[in-house]
């Protein structure tokens, strides 16, 4: 069987029509969303031939950790933060295909099915990750996005004066060169590649094609005739930068502008949704879909106002960033069905490899893979999965949840023992590290975190608004009894409990 995974950036759950239902965003999300809808026709495309996963759930966040979840199988926050693929993951490209930088020929004589990496998404080749790459038989960067340093000149280009002295300011100087037309966006470039690609390649037999896609991740900056179909103003908003911050947002908006970034976001995922639309046609086009596993999620969400905030972080793993779309199209299996089965990220490791037909590989007791093959719950409604799932971000609190009950632990007020497990530190990672000893090295300045535990009923409070700690003692203490056990089921490193005051 082939496979191919679209992994895009920063999805909102809510926006992807097979879970908003085209309903007005206040209604499917909350009374203070939007009351416009997203339409979404191509991702819906996939639910008539697909499975829609309505409890699907991030691991690790943010960007990077949760795509070393994807390429690992495990729980990257329980050892570390952003990092690189070490010589001893046995991550899933080179599961896949085999060693790196073989031939073509090669692979194929020794039985490995051919695999390709496209993307625009800059992280996977800066300081700190920069070798997911490595592993895939073959891989297209679009370069351009966000902090990628295409362009040096001129001095004098387009861009907000917020963002010049941000990492958007290189987004604004090469899109001022590469960016003429709609085709010349980067999603467009990449999903045009990958309808390319299997033009090119659908002859080969169980391949493996990922598609890491940037967008909606902010900068914001759609085509304005999209923009305003959900704001008649367009552009025309004073004193709006690509990005939101990653806080809370009346610091820094009014409602003006918070609404018309609201919709630039909408937008965002509109235009993405355009362009997915050439890889399915292309589909249909070459009769794929008979033998190809399609797989379409996302890495978390983004706040978008929830909780008061905007961006990704600064926070407990709550629903608008933690609960995920996520629908796979197996050839025979699960069409226009839906799973309650909980479902994260890690899954896709051992999924993939068992759909292309290549053994999980033999890790050693002390790393063992978190993830789940999910072709028999495709194959099976009643097929079990996992009874909670684990998320979070490293050095910050921890998030555990059924599906019903969430409880978002806080660290003790030190937030010590904390230890970053591996040697390289990415750019963006702020924590200072004592000496490399034993496969790990401490992290010297902990900082505190301020926010308190929180449990939630999900029945009654889906957005998470009500914390019931006190009120339900007897809920915490089983809630955090789980969390408990579920951290020694996946071999999480012992100072983990400590640190969250769970002994």
């Amino acid at each position: 069987m082939n496979v191919i995974t679209i992994l895009c950036d920063t999805l909102r759950r809510d926006h992807v029509g097979a879970y908003s239902g085209g309903r007005p965003l206040d209604r499917c999300w909350s009374a203070e969303a939007p009351s416009w809808s997203v339409p979404t026709p191509n991702m819906d495309r996939l639910i008539e031939r697909g499975t829609v996963f309505d409890n699907a759930y991030i691991g690790s966040t943010p960007c990077m950790p949760a795509r070393r979840d994807i390429y690992t199988g495990r729980l990257e926050f329980l050892e570390r933060g952003w990092g690189p693929l070490e010589e001893e993951d046995c991550d899933l490209p080179r599961q896949v295909s085999g060693p790196p930088n073989r031939s073509i020929r090669w692979t194929m004589e020794q039985g490995y099915p051919v695999s390709c990496l496209l993307t625009d998404h800059f992280h996977l080749w800066e300081q700190g990750s920069g070798n997911y790459h490595m592993g895939y038989t073959g891989f297209e960067f679009v370069r351009g996005i966000e902090s990628d340093a295409l362009y040096t000149d001129p001095i004098d280009f387009p861009c907000p004066p917020g963002d010049r002295m941000g990492k958007n300011e290189r987004h604004w100087r090469n899109v001022h060169f590469i960016r003429q037309r709609a085709e010349d966006y980067f999603c467009a470039q990449v999903c045009t590649k990958a309808a390319d690609w299997l033009r090119r390649n659908h002859t080969h037999e169980n391949f493996y094609l990922h598609l890491d896609i940037f967008d909606p991740h902010e900068p914001w900056d759609p085509p304005e005739e999209i923009l305003k179909q959900f704001d008649p103003r367009g552009y025309d908003i004073e004193g709006l930068r690509a990005a939101a911050p990653y806080a809370p947002w009346r610091d820094h908006y009014s409602e003006e502008q918070f609404e018309n970034m609201r919709a630039r976001y909408a937008a965002k995922v509109v235009f993405l949704d355009q362009w997915l639309g050439k890889v399915f046609d292309a589909l249909d086009e070459l009769d794929l879909w008979k033998d190809t596993l399609v797989v379409l999620t996302t890495d978390h969400g983004t706040w978008n106002g929830d909780h008061g905030r905007m961006g990704k972080l600064g926070t407990h793993q709550y629903d608008g960033c933690a609960h995920i779309p996520f629908i796979a199209c197996h050839p025979e299996a699960g069409h226009g069905q839906r799973r309650s089965q909980l479902v994260q990220l890690m899954d896709l490791y051992p999924t993939v490899l068992s759909a292309v037909g290549r053994p999980l590989p033999e890790l050693p007791d002390e790393r063992p893979l978190h993830g789940i093959d999910l072709l028999p719950v495709l194959e099976n409604a009643d097929a079990p999965t996992r009874d909670c799932a684990l998320m979070g971000m490293f050095g910050k609190s921890m998030t555990i949840t059924d599906g019903d009950w969430t409880l978002h632990q806080s660290p003790v007020d030190d937030n010590a023992p904390l230890y970053w497990h591996g040697y390289h530190l990415a750019r963006f990672i702020g924590y200072e590290l004592g000496p490399f000893e034993n496969g790990r090295r401490p992290v010297s300045n902990c900082m505190s975190w301020d926010a308190p535990t929180s449990l939630h009923d999900k029945r009654s409070d889906p957005n998470e608004l009500v914390n019931v700690a006190e009120r339900e003692p007897d809920m915490l203490r089983t809630m955090q009894h789980r969390l408990y056990g579920e951290l020694a089921r996946l071999r999480a490193p012992a100072w983990q409990v400590e640190r969250l005051g769970l002994r």
